[in-house]
C-alpha cells in the first residue's frame, strides 16, 4: 500500500529552508568598498540628479534635428456682411475673392544638420561631466569608507587597551589590599582608568559618525541602519611608476575628456553659426478664385543679406574656440598636477608606514609588556609603567592614523589617474 505524506509536511519543507536560509543570513549587512561604490553609482540622489543631464541633452538633440512646420494660410475676401440681402451663389462666385495657400521655409546651409551635431556634441561634454561627478563620488564613498575602518580600528584598540588596564587596576587593587601599594598610586591607576574609558566612548561615537557620513554617500535607502564595512585596514603596496600614471590619467580622466570635447562643441558651435549667417528662401503656393475665375500663383522670398550676415555670432564662436583650447591645455596641466601631487604623497605616506613597521611597533609593544610584567611584580614604578602605557598607545593610534593616511593616497591616486585600477 502506498503511503501518504501529510499535506502540513510537505509545507514543512520550504519552511524549513526559510528558517536556515533566514538563521544564515541574519546579522547586519556587511558592505566591501567595491559594493559601497557599486551602491553609490547606483542611489546616490546627487548623482542620479547629474545623469538626468545627459536625458535632457539627447531630448535637445530632437529639437534640434526637427525641420520647420509649413505654414497653411486662408483668406475670403469681399464677403456682403453688411449686404446680407446680396449673399447669394452668383455673387460668391463673380464678386468674393477665395484664397488658401501653403508656405514653407527652406533652410539653407545645412542648418539641421549643423544644429543636431552641436547637439550631439553639447551631449557628449555632458556624459563626460557626468562620468567625473562618478569619479568624484568614488573618490568620496573610498574616502568615507577608509574613515569608518580607522573609526573601527581605533575602537577595537580602546576596547582592546580598556580590557588590558582594566586588568591593571584589578591587580593594583588586590596590591593596596595587601599593601603593597600606596593609596596615591591606586588612584593615579584609577584616574588614568578614565582616560581609557573616554577614549573608548570618543572610538563609539567616531565610528557612529563615520557610518552615518557613509550612507549618506551610498543613498539611505541602498543599506539598512544597522549595516558595517568589511574588511580591515591594511597595508597594500603599490609599485606604479609616475611616468606610467601620468599616461594612463590623460587617456582616463573624464574632465579632461569633457575639456578636449568642449573644443569639438564650440567647433560645431561655429560651424553652426555659420549656417545661420546663410539666409533661408520662403516658397509659397497659393490657390485664389475670384470674379468666377481660379488661379494658382507662385512666391518666393529671401532676406538680403546686407546688413545682417550673423556677424557677431559667427565672432563669438570663433573666439569661443580659442578658450575652450586654452581649458583643454589647463584641464591637462591639472591632470598632470593632481597625478604628481597624489603620487609624492602616497611616497611619503609609504615612507611613513615603513617607520612603525620596521620596528617602531614592536618596540613600543615590548616596552609596554616589560613595564607591566615589571610593575606588576613591585620592579618597576607606577610613573614608568603608566609612561610605558601612554607611548604604546599613542604609537598604535598614530599607526593607525597613518595607516588610514596611506588608504587615502592611494584613493587620491586613483582619483587623480581616472581609474581603480593602478598599473
Amino acid at each position: 500500500m502506498r503511503s501518504r505524506i501529510p499535506f502540513f509536511a510537505v509545507l514543512s519543507v520550504p519552511l524549513l529552508w526559510a528558517g536556515i536560509a533566514a538563521g544564515q543570513s541574519s546579522g547586519p549587512v556587511r558592505v566591501s568598498l567595491d559594493d559601497a561604490i557599486k551602491l553609490a553609482l547606483q542611489h546616490n540622489h546627487t548623482l542620479l540628479a547629474a545623469r538626468v543631464t545627459i536625458q535632457e541633452s539627447q531630448a535637445e538633440e530632437i529639437t534640434a534635428n526637427l525641420r520647420p512646420d509649413p505654414v497653411l494660410g486662408a483668406d475670403a475676401q469681399f464677403l456682403p456682411l453688411f449686404q446680407p440681402t446680396q449673399a447669394n451663389a452668383n455673387y460668391f462666385d463673380q464678386n468674393a475673392q477665395f484664397d488658401i495657400g501653403l508656405s514653407y521655409l527652406f533652410e539653407r546651409g545645412r542648418k539641421r544638420q549643423h544644429r543636431l551635431q552641436a547637439a550631439k556634441d553639447t551631449t557628449a561634454v555632458t556624459t563626460s561631466q557626468v562620468a567625473d561627478n562618478e569619479r568624484a563620488l568614488t573618490f568620496l564613498v573610498a574616502s568615507d569608507f577608509v574613515n569608518v575602518q580607522l573609526a573601527e580600528s581605533t575602537l577595537a584598540l580602546a576596547e582592546q587597551d580598556l580590557k588590558s588596564f582594566q586588568n591593571t587596576v584589578d591587580i593594583s587593587n588586590i596590591r593596596y589590599k595587601d599593601g603593597d601599594m600606596s593609596e596615591a598610586d591606586l588612584l593615579k591607576i584609577k584616574l588614568q582608568l578614565l582616560q581609557f574609558q573616554t577614549d573608548l566612548s570618543q572610538a563609539q561615537l567616531a565610528r557612529v559618525q563615520a557610518l552615518i557620513m557613509l550612507r549618506q554617500s551610498l543613498g539611505f535607502e541602498s543599506v539598512t541602519a544597522d549595516y558595517d564595512v568589511a574588511g580591515e585596514l591594511d597595508y597594500q603596496p603599490v609599485r606604479a611608476k609616475r611616468d606610467d600614471l601620468e599616461s594612463l590619467a590623460i587617456q582616463q580622466r573624464p574632465d579632461l575628456r569633457a575639456a578636449v570635447q568642449g573644443v569639438t562643441a564650440a567647433q560645431s558651435q561655429y560651424e553652426l553659426q555659420r549656417a545661420i549667417g546663410k539666409r533661408d528662401i520662403t516658397g509659397t503656393a497659393d490657390y485664389s478664385h475670384t470674379g468666377g475665375t481660379s488661379g494658382i500663383s507662385l512666391f518666393a522670398s529671401m532676406p538680403l543679406p546686407i546688413f545682417d550676415r550673423n556677424q557677431g555670432e559667427i565672432a563669438r564662436t570663433r573666439y569661443a574656440i580659442t578658450q575652450f583650447q586654452e581649458t583643454q591645455k589647463s584641464a591637462q596641466e591639472q591632470v598632470l598636477t593632481d597625478v604628481v601631487n597624489a603620487y609624492e604623497g602616497l611616497e611619503t605616506n609609504d615612507q611613513i608606514i615603513q617607520l612603525y613597521r620596521g620596528g617602531y611597533l614592536d618596540e613600543a609593544q615590548q616596552s609596554r609588556d616589560i613595564s607591566e610584567y615589571a610593575y606588576k611584580r613591585g620592579a618597576a614604578s607606577l610613573l614608568d609603567f603608566l609612561d610605558a602605557e601612554r607611548s604604546y598607545r599613542a604609537v598604535q593610534l598614530a599607526y593607525r592614523q597613518s595607516l588610514a593616511a596611506y588608504q587615502l593616497a592611494v584613493e587620491q591616486l586613483r582619483e587623480a589617474v581616472g581609474t581603480r585600477s593602478l598599473p
